[in-house]
């Protein structure tokens, strides 16, 4: 996404919520699932709506996240741990409190991966997710 300019410097980053983290990480990870789909199929959007659920739901990103933590350098194990201890008062509504947890953890790390342009190693994340 090279098309949208990131204007923050990494300490601005630094600064912010893990919750804004989440907000940008949630629509990063869900335009890479989507991408992706579309690049490994010729299914109707429907289908691929269907499909991208399995991937973007609480409880899959929650998985997504247990399996990657052997994957993580200590710094995006800090971010994830603050990601997942950070007050959110919503849970979306199809999943319990730990797994909306460890979701906002995960996407937490996508969005401070992508706020600070550290746009190889997102690349190395988003493609473990898809191998795991």
């Amino acid at each position: 996404m090279d098309f949208i300019e990131r204007k923050k410097t990494v300490e601005e980053v630094k600064m912010l919520s893990p919750l804004v983290w989440a907000y940008i990480g949630d629509s990063v990870y869900e335009m890479f699932v989507r991408v992706n789909l579309v690049n490994h199929s010729n299914a109707k959007p429907h289908k691929l709506h269907i499909e991208s659920i399995q991937y973007v739901k609480a409880k899959a990103q929650a998985d997504t996240l247990k399996k990657l933590q052997e994957h993580l350098t200590d710094r995006e194990k800090e971010i994830v741990k603050r990601g997942r201890n950070v007050q959110n008062h919503h849970v979306a509504k199809n999943a319990n409190v730990a797994d909306y947890s460890m979701s906002t953890a995960f996407e937490a790390l996508i969005g401070y991966l992508y706020l600070t342009k550290q746009d190889g190693r997102l690349q190395e994340i988003l493609n473990l997710c898809m191998e795991l």
